[in-house]
């Protein structure tokens, strides 16, 4: 019996390209010595995976930013404003097309389907000149061949490609993407040919989007194209990967037809109904490669229910055309629980990280194959009966509180025009108010003294001493720049998520357990084993510090309950919502804390509540109806003169914006630079938007310093659909990824462009 993983985590198990990645950013390192970090790391990866006995090991998975971008340089679609001129496409255009350069800026960055991890979105017309630019795919393949590893080529389907991309700037935004279809496939072909001449003998194409509701047209594209490749799969094994979510019955039609494909490959996790198709309509004698290992979470895998499955598929597509696999990749898992010597030892038993999680579809291989581990199978057991009957995972008083939730929609009782008008009177803000999103960059100074404190290393009151000088140094820089509602730039925290996490009960935390988001950046998802609940206040005590060194508002600044929950790796024994709304009510607690405490603006963070919506519409509205109604239950007690803020960034807000707007908060600021404004595309439409409102005026992921001309031209559209009233002016994001080098000029210009407007538009009256 096979065992498949669908791909691995590229950072290494103590971030190893993250710092390299950073080190060779910042002209420390060599393009050699970056080369270096990941070579080994590959081959650390493959070593793993063939040691542990997995038969089809991916390659082409590991990227240096993300597999979107490789795929964009592989075809040599490269927009016109980075310069290239042909050829192999090297570090200085793939970085430049990730994070911008001194004089253009990035593309855009959006989320990967429904995960915290971003990619870049592709930009094309009718006028880009599609070349095999990056021989990348069959470099790694020859390179683990090189090491005695047969590895699976991975490629991003190219319908998925096309359906993932957008018009770039000037184009029609009608332009039809998959007309480009003809224009890419010769590329794939060459790539193809030159795997099949390196000898590899399978290639999986990843094609996820066969998991969103598609129109007919789109699915046609992938009978099309994959018609059109037919010829080159001549002598190959070809692998269609899905993902995510269900496959619904007319894609699922299409691709099981899909011409010279040999096997196919289901999320059994969150696609338990494909199951159904599986057994009614699955073509006979083609692979079946069942993802029942979770790859998107972090809990031990239940082998015995897994097993009946696997069992129950044998029987449909026959033992030689079952191959066991992951959900998805395990890029969305930490990396290795042997990382985590310090990790409470039952929890821990309850964990499987991605190593773990090769060794459990092995295990489940091997079982399928009549060589079942009885030990392993048994202590599996073991840590399933555990979980179920730990006292430590349910808190009655917590579960009471959360259903009695359900009799009220736990909405403010004066509406949005009424409280900001309060609000105005007490806080006295200009027209066009700016401020900032939360954090502030995180210099080396810092990181040591959290470091230091946290292994004991300084006592608490060297530790206090040092995080309030830190947001002094912020509060006094803020005010330089003449900000009007300011921000204490959140020095005492690592993580938005985890530092909440770290103060609630039901959390558990690791040393290493980091996932990729996006480039070098990592974070460490918390784990949310149990009922959750605040046994005391979190952000009061630093709030009232930064409130006290300056007369200018300061935000209180919390994470929404949505956010912790969608980047956290979540219990999976009870629905999302049930813990979505414990979450809330200690969010609650703590609002209404700071509120008592003379803050009188206060953001609840929101960053990822468009990341959680589901991938299929039929589900949006339930989704959507618990988590707008968590955020409102966190502020539903907050005086009207209290002004809450939330924030979200890098996704598509314009399906939800009604959504939004049922949020009720008094002021959202709101990502837009880098998607190029197309979050203005829905004013001009004829939504109206009453509360408060911060379209991002520079994109703080990239290092370029936007002018104040720049700005103000951006702020001048926003003006061309918004009321001045309630239009705020402020960054993308959060400041802690930038330096200070970046952020004081580039907050500078905003201030300067808010001020240019509002003379402007005084002189006007």
């Amino acid at each position: 019996m096979a065992s498949h993983i669908v791909g691995y985590p590229r950072m290494g198990p103590k971030r190893e390209l993250k710092f390299a990645l950073e080190s060779f950013w910042d002209g420390k390192s060599s393009a050699e010595e970056l080369e270096k970090v990941a070579t080994d790391l590959r081959a650390s990866i493959w070593k793993q995976m063939s040691d542990a006995g997995i038969k089809y090991i991916p390659s082409n998975t590991f990227s240096y930013y993300d597999q979107v971008l490789d795929t964009t340089a592989m075809l040599g679609a490269v927009p016109p404003r980075y310069n290239w001129t042909g050829g192999e496409i090297g570090f200085s255009t793939y970085f430049s097309m990730a994070r911008g350069n001194a004089s253009v800026p990035a593309m855009e960055m959006t989320k990967w389907f429904d995960t915290n991890y971003h990619f870049i979105v592709p930009e094309l017309g009718p006028d880009v000149n599609f070349s095999y630019a990056s021989h990348k795919a069959v470099n790694e393949y020859k390179e683990a061949k090189a090491l005695g590893v047969d590895t699976v080529p991975v490629l991003i389907g190219p319908v998925t490609y096309l359906l993932l991309s957008k018009p770039a700037k000037g184009v029609e935004k009608t332009f039809p993407l998959l007309s480009l279809l003809d224009k890419i496939l010769p590329i794939y072909k060459e790539v193809i040919a030159e795997l099949k001449a390196a000898g590899a003998s399978w290639i999986q194409f990843d094609e996820p989007t066969l998991v969103l509701d598609l129109e007919s047209h789109q699915l046609e594209a992938f009978t099309k194209a994959y018609a059109e490749l037919q010829s080159s799969f001549s002598g190959l094994n070809v692998l269609v990967e899905t993902y995510f979510a269900d496959v619904p019955a007319p894609a699922f039609k299409t691709l099981t037809a899909l011409s010279g494909v040999t096997g196919f490959g289901f999320d059994l996790v969150r696609g338990a109904k494909t199951l159904d198709l599986i057994k009614s309509e699955f073509p006979s004698g083609k692979y079946l490669f069942a993802g029942v290992v979770d790859g998107r979470n972090i809990w031990a895998n239940d082998l015995d229910a897994s097993l009946v499955t696997l069992k129950s598929l044998e029987g449909i597509v026959g033992k030689d055309k079952l191959v066991v696999s992951t959900s998805c990749s395990l890029l969305h898992t930490a990396v290795d629980l042997v990382n985590e010597p310090k990790l409470d030892s039952e929890i821990k038993s309850w964990l499987a990280f991605a190593a773990q999680k090769v060794v459990e579809v092995n295990a489940l291989a091997k079982a399928l194959a009549g060589q079942k581990d009885e030990a392993f199978f048994s202590a599996n057991a073991a840590a399933q009966a555990s979980r179920k009957s730990s006292p430590r995972v349910t808190n009655e008083a917590v579960q009471k509180a959360a259903a009695a939730l359900k009799g009220s929609d736990h909405r403010r009782a004066t509406n949005v025009s009424a409280r900001l008008d309060a609000q105005q009177k007490k806080l006295n803000l200009p027209i066009l108010p700016t401020t900032t999103i939360g954090s502030f960059p995180q210099t080396i100074e810092l990181r040591r003294v959290r470091r230091e404190y946290k292994a004991k290393k300084i006592s608490e009151e060297e530790y206090i001493k040092s995080i309030k000088e830190e947001i002094n140094k912020v509060v006094k820089l803020q005010e330089d720049l003449d900000i009007d509602v300011l921000v204490h730039g959140e020095p005492e925290r690592n993580d938005m998520v985890e530092y909440f996490g770290e103060q609630l009960s039901g959390f558990a935390f690791t040393a290493n357990g980091w996932v990729q988001s996006y480039g070098s950046r990592c974070v460490k998802p918390p784990i949310i084993y149990g009922d959750v609940s605040r046994p005391k206040p979190m952000t009061v005590f630093w709030s009232t510090a930064a409130q006290s060194m300056t007369k200018r508002p300061m935000k209180g600044m919390l994470t929404g309950p949505v956010t912790i929950l969608n980047w956290s790796f979540v219990r999976n024994d009870q629905p999302r919502f049930e813990t979505c709304y414990q979450i809330a009510l200690a969010i609650k607690e703590e609002v209404e804390d700071l509120e008592k405490a003379g803050i009188t603006v206060i953001q609840i963070d929101e960053a990822a509540l468009r990341e959680g919506l589901p991938l299929r519409k039929a589900e949006h509205a339930f989704y959507l109806d618990w988590a707008v109604h968590s955020f409102r239950i966190t502020n539903c007690g907050v005086q009207d003169t209290t002004q809450i803020h939330t924030h979200m960034c890098y996704s598509n807000f314009n399906d939800i914006i009604h959504s939004i707007i049922n949020m009720d908060a008094d002021v959202i600021t709101i990502e837009n630079s880098r998607s190029d404004e197309k979050l203005l595309s829905v004013f001009r439409e004829g939504v109206k938007y009453g509360a408060g409102i911060g379209p991002g005026v520079y994109d703080i992921h990239s290092p370029r310093i936007p002018s104040t001309e720049e700005i103000a031209d951006r702020i001048n559209k926003m003006l061309a659909v918004l009321e001045t009233n309630i239009l705020w002016v402020n960054p993308d994001c959060g400041l802690k990824t930038r330096k200070y080098t970046e952020v004081k000029p580039a907050l500078e210009n905003m201030v300067a462009a808010a001020k240019l407007l509002r003379t402007q538009l005084a002189s006007a009256k």
